[in-house]
Parts: structure tokens; sequence; C-alpha cells
């Protein structure tokens, strides 16, 4: 049953980045859009992730869940010592779901929607920069359980240039599988070409940060390079995020934009294998030089039993009804 949890658990985060960060990009998308071609955008937006939006958050709360009944060791050290960008991040999914309902629903026409407007789209911004901090804050090796002061374990922890950077960096990938995305929910040309522009946007801005991951990782010790490629699986997982980027474009310039969505997402999970899989089982490096293994903070035995299979049975409940909901919500309307 260990397996079985961390195939979940690495499922449920690869998952919330793949569909919950697209949607937030689409606000991303929102906020470098010009203010005469906003409402186009909106509408599209509203159109692709309004009825499942919320439906993406699931796998951020099976995550959650995970980590709090397997990984107890885990769960409270990124609890107490990431709490600040961890309380950030909620704030921000709260403040977006918020203004996300009340600019397409509120009764009133007033004021209030560009209010709304500026909620959603800068919440979109920071609801994932945080979550790209709290994932390179783990990765850091700056953690440090031994602090004796507030700043050097509570602020230190996450505010460092190789944090900072991952998280620009997941900003700019979520802004690139949202524009991918909204590239095959577009039915005039003219919208398709802004959306591939913002998706070539979003794609320079990946190279620049993720440039900028690498140099920080470089001065602040942390074996990016070594991870990545000295690494054989890591090193093919890079070169099949290279080629299917080559190809992605490739088929968007022919007009063929029905295998962008695949590929897009493809590319981005050999990302994330390329900067996980060499640290694997690994999850948290601390300070001190000592890290923190799923394997040796997995929860006693009977506690994994039954997590397990609550997972295989409610997996078989909820993921048929998921899809059926995706489904639905996709078909084109005659």
């Amino acid at each position: 049953m260990d397996y079985v949890i961390i195939i979940f658990l690495c499922l449920a985060i690869l998952l919330y980045f793949l569909l919950g960060g697209a949607d937030f990009g689409a606000g991303i998308i929102e906020l470098f859009t010009s203010q005469k071609n906003r409402s186009k955008t909106r509408k599209t937006m509203n159109q692709a992730i309004g009825p499942v939006w919320e439906a993406n958050h699931m796998w951020l709360i099976i995550t959650i869940v995970i980590l709090f009944v397997a990984f107890p060791k885990i769960y409270t050290t990124m609890s107490v010592y990431l709490h600040i960008p961890l309380a950030i991040m909620l704030i921000g999914i709260i403040a977006r779901g918020t203004a996300f309902v009340f600019r397409h629903y509120d009764a009133v026409k007033d004021q209030m929607q560009e209010v709304y407007n500026k909620i959603f789209i800068y919440s979109s911004f920071i609801t994932p920069l945080f979550l790209g901090i709290i994932a390179g804050s783990v990765l850091s090796g700056k953690i440090d359980t031994q602090a004796t002061d507030f700043v050097s374990a509570y602020v230190y922890s996450w505010l460092n240039w190789f944090s900072i950077a991952v998280g620009l960096f997941t900003v700019t990938l979520c802004g690139f599988l949202a524009a991918i995305y909204l590239i095959g929910e577009s039915k005039a040309d003219e919208d398709k070409k802004r959306f591939i522009k913002k998706a070539e946007f979003m794609n320079v801005g990946a190279v620049v940060f993720g440039a900028m991951v690498f140099t920080a990782a470089y001065f602040e010790d942390v074996p990016l390079m070594t991870w990545v490629f000295q690494n054989d699986v890591a090193l093919l997982a890079v070169i099949l995020a290279s080629l299917s980027l080559v190809l992605l474009w490739y088929l968007l310039l022919k007009g063929k934009t029905k295998v962008l969505r695949i590929l897009a997402g493809f590319q981005v999970t050999m990302i994330l294998v390329a900067i996980s899989y060499a640290h694997f089982p690994n999850f948290i490096r601390l300070k001190n030089g000592d890290t923190i293994s799923l394997y040796e903070s997995i929860a006693p035995i009977k506690t994994v039993e039954s997590l397990g299979w609550a997972l295989v049975l409610g997996s078989f409940l909820i993921l048929p009804f998921l899809g059926y909901l995706f489904y639905k919500f996709q078909q084109k309307e005659e």
C-alpha cells in the first residue's frame, strides 16, 4: 500500500498542476490582455473553465489529505515552516474563487464588477506564484528546523531567490497551459491568433525564468544541474519535453490544434519528472543537510492500509463521474 499512496500523491500533484494550473493561467492570460480584448478573453475563459474550475481543487485536497494522514512529518514541517506562503496561496484560492463567482453570477451589474475582475486576475497570478515558491522551498535546503528566531525559521525558509524563481517559472507555465487550452476553445480565427501570441509570450517567459531557476540554484547550492543532467531518466525527460515543444509549435503553425493540449500537458509532465526523479523519494531538503523521505516518514501500516483502500475505492466512485463532467461540458454546442 505504500506505493499505492505514493502513486496517488504524485498523480494528485501532477493533475492539480495540469488542470488547476491551467485555470490559474486563464486569469494570468487575462492579466496580460489589453483592455479592449479582455471581454472576449473573459467570455472564452468562462466557457472553458466555468463549469469545472471548482472540481480541479479536489486534487489539492487529495494531496493535503495524503500528506496529513500518510506522511505526518512532511505535513508538519511544511505547515509550520512554510505557513506564510501556504496561507497566502490559500487566501488567493479563496479570493479567486469568490471573485469568479460574483463577477459571473452577481445579479447587480455595477462598479463592483471591476473590483471582482481585479481580484480574480491578481489572485490568479499570486496563487501559482506562491504554489511555485512552496515547491521551490521544499527543494531549496533553506528550511531550518533548528532556527531560534522567527525570520530565520519562517521567512528565510521560502524568501530566497531559488524559490522565487521557481514561483515565477510556475506562473509562466500556468499561463502557457491556459493559452494552449484556450486556442482549442476559440471559434474565431482572430481569437486563436491572440491566444497563439499569448502562448508565445508565456513560452518565452518560461525559458527566461527557467534559466533564472538554474542560475539561482547554482548560487544557492541547490544541485538542480546534477538532478536534471546527470540522471538518465531526468535527461530523457528533458529531451522529450524539448521535442514535444517543437512538435507543438509545428502543429500549431499548421493549424492542427486537436492534440495541442495533450502535447502541452506532456511537456509539463516531463519537466516535473526531470526536476523530481533524481532526488525521489526525498521530499524535503533541510538546511542542516538532512532530507525528509517519503519512505522514512510514512505513517504506521494500519493507517497506510486504510488510506490506501479509501483512495482505491474512492477513485472507482469519483473518477468516472469526474470524467463524465469534463466530457459533457467540453461538448461543442450544435
